[in-house]
């Protein structure tokens, strides 16, 4: 019985991440995807809308595999701090983060949201590629 937790932050990267999980969980298992928005201002209807889209595409790609939560988190806090609170609240195992190829010769730049989680993680991590080589 594993419990990962996936910061899902589009749709995209919900699905990408569940490529990864799905030859990992099973019955037993439960994935906890967190969606985090700063709020106020910062956070539209939209923003909030395409959220929700990404915590239901975990939770329909997942779903028949192992349990799946889903939480939208709209406070004045950080992704990180929002991944890493969820990842000792839910006593995750796994916390599973997705990165972007971000130049023309591929190399991997972790974003600052990324650094942030490697850097102040206590669990063991997945980092799962957003974009493959062309």
């Amino acid at each position: 019985m594993t419990t990962y937790v996936v910061g899902a932050q589009s749709v995209h990267t919900a699905a990408t991440l569940c490529d990864y999980l799905q030859t990992r969980v099973g019955e037993g298992d439960t994935v906890v995807a967190v969606n985090s928005l700063k709020g106020g201002d910062d956070t539209s209807a939209e923003d909030a809308r395409d959220g929700e889209d990404a915590l239901n595409a975990v939770a329909s790609r997942l779903g028949a595999h192992c349990a799946v939560e889903t939480h939208q988190y709209i406070r004045d806090q950080k992704p990180e701090e929002d991944l890493l609170q969820a990842a000792e609240e839910f006593d995750a195992d796994e916390l599973v983060i997705g990165i972007r190829k971000r130049n023309p010769t591929s190399k991997v730049v972790f974003g600052s949201t990324a650094q942030a989680v490697l850097l102040n993680s206590s669990v063991p991590m997945a980092v799962v590629p957003l974009t493959r080589d062309a």
